[in-house]
């Protein structure tokens, strides 16, 4: 059902050599960019029409409008089962919990007397949020995209997803009621590259924004792509994955749950045990049977994720290198379940999240930790990281110098300029003190 890699003996090569020799999914947006830019520039030109008839082709339902009637929202919230209001409720107060704590404050810095630099944050004046409606319905990442930009202070919030045959061409009302439950109205049926177009170059019915954030599909990445510069971006969503570096300690059948608990997203879902122990790869193995055999989504997406390049069991000799590996891997999701497990995820370096000792599991980030989910796949750990507000902000430097302070740092400044060749740089300074340089 899964394979296995085996690392151990010989010492753990280092950088690129490691990550080529560890499972992932092929995930290739550069060629599904030939794809989405006839679509992207489809809505340029046409609009909403565009936007409504890729839907059709794609969904399989035509709409008349994308924009969600406000009545379609509230229906949708009132309609909604009361145990599944009650958890979003949860979920969005504990996510406003943690992330109004990321709030940036403006702080000014005194260089030199009379000298002053400002850093102040100023968040994007409008955010498109995409959420997928594909194969499972996701408002728990409605929550996960609109809290943070709301913590942040964005003005304008515009949520798109894709419509669905079976609610009239709406999005899921799960997700409508959760766009509610935030406060949000504008809700576009939109989905895939359409969607993101529809964002970034706006129609009648869509003003466009200034960033785009959110997961999907490879078109969505490829779309986002294609995009940038136009937009801004939080990240090229790839297959998610669960990465889980344990020991003789953990238990194996939270580590095989845990590992089907991301398997059950996507057939290109990636699952990796990392593991220094025989025993537990062993025992997670016997235990992954009976429990695939009880889920749901068997045979269209956890077989096929488990038994995929992307998912296996890898062998390593000592926790010191299951340490090595999971750096070099870089997962969207990282759980640590060895003994000391606090001391070993303090010493990771590269993971979007990391989930701490048994009772953190993926599922509860997945939720209701506080924490986001919309996090760097594909091994972009090493060098980006989660949504958060300051996914939403932009820092800017206020520069505040009185005749004085300037006087005392001209020469420095004549003397770069001209060091890079580019005089009218410093003679921008000689200027304003009668073209002659001030005496120190």
């Amino acid at each position: 059902m899964i394979s296995r890699i085996d690392l151990r003996g010989d010492a753990l090569p280092e950088g690129a050599a490691l990550r080529d020799l560890l499972p992932r999914a092929e995930f290739d947006v550069e060629a599904a960019l030939e794809t989405v830019r006839p679509i992207c520039e489809d809505v340029r030109h046409r609009g909403s029409a565009a936007v409504i008839e890729w839907g059709e082709k794609f969904d399989g339902v035509r709409i008349e409008s994308v924009r969600v009637p406000a009545d379609a929202i509230s229906r949708a919230l009132a309609e909604l089962d009361p145990a599944v209001r009650a958890a979003l409720e949860e979920s969005i107060r504990r996510a406003r919990l943690v992330h109004r704590e990321q709030r940036r404050t403006t702080h000014t810095t005194q260089v030199v007397p009379g000298g002053t630099v400002t850093e102040k944050w100023v968040p994007v004046e409008r955010v498109g949020l995409y959420v997928p409606g594909g194969r499972s319905v996701y408002p728990s990442s409605v929550v996960m995209n609109v809290v943070p930009a709301q913590e942040a202070g964005v003005e304008g919030v515009a949520v798109a997803s894709p419509p669905q045959k079976d609610f009239g061409g709406l999005p899921h009302p799960t997700i409508l009621a959760a766009c509610a439950l935030l406060g949000v109205d504008e809700v576009y049926a939109a989905g895939g590259s359409q969607a993101i177009a529809m964002f970034a170059y706006g129609t009648e019915d869509c003003l466009p924004v200034n960033l785009v954030t959110g997961p999907g599909n490879i078109y969505v990445a490829a779309a986002k792509r294609l995009l940038k510069g136009r937009i801004g971006i939080d990240a090229e969503a790839g297959p998610t994955e669960i990465a889980i570096l344990a020991d003789a300690t953990a238990d194996p059948a939270h580590v095989a749950a845990d590992l089907i608990s991301q398997a059950e997203h996507d057939p290109m879902a990636a699952a990796v045990l990392v593991t220094d122990s025989e025993e537990l790869a062993a025992a997670t193995e016997a235990e992954l049977a009976p429990q695939v055999a009880a889920t749901k989504h068997i045979k269209d997406r956890v077989e096929p994720a488990l038994a995929g390049r992307q998912s296996a069991i890898v062998l390593v000799s000592s926790t010191e290198d299951g340490l090595k590996v999971v750096d070099a891997y870089g997962a969207e999701h990282l759980e640590i379940q060895t003994a000391d497990a606090a001391a070993v995820a303090d010493r990771v370096r590269n993971a979007g999240a990391i989930f701490v000792g048994p009772w953190s599991p993926v599922s509860l980030g997945d939720y209701c930790a506080g924490s986001n989910h919309v996090l760097p796949t594909g091994g972009c750990a090493c060098h980006s990281s989660g949504l958060s507000v300051q996914s939403f902000l932009r820092g800017i430097h206020i520069v505040d110098y009185t005749r004085d302070a300037l006087a005392e740092v001209t020469h420095h400044v004549v003397t770069l300029a001209e060091a890079e060749d580019l005089p009218a740089h410093g003679a921008a300074l000689k200027a304003r003190f009668g073209w002659k340089v001030p005496q120190q």
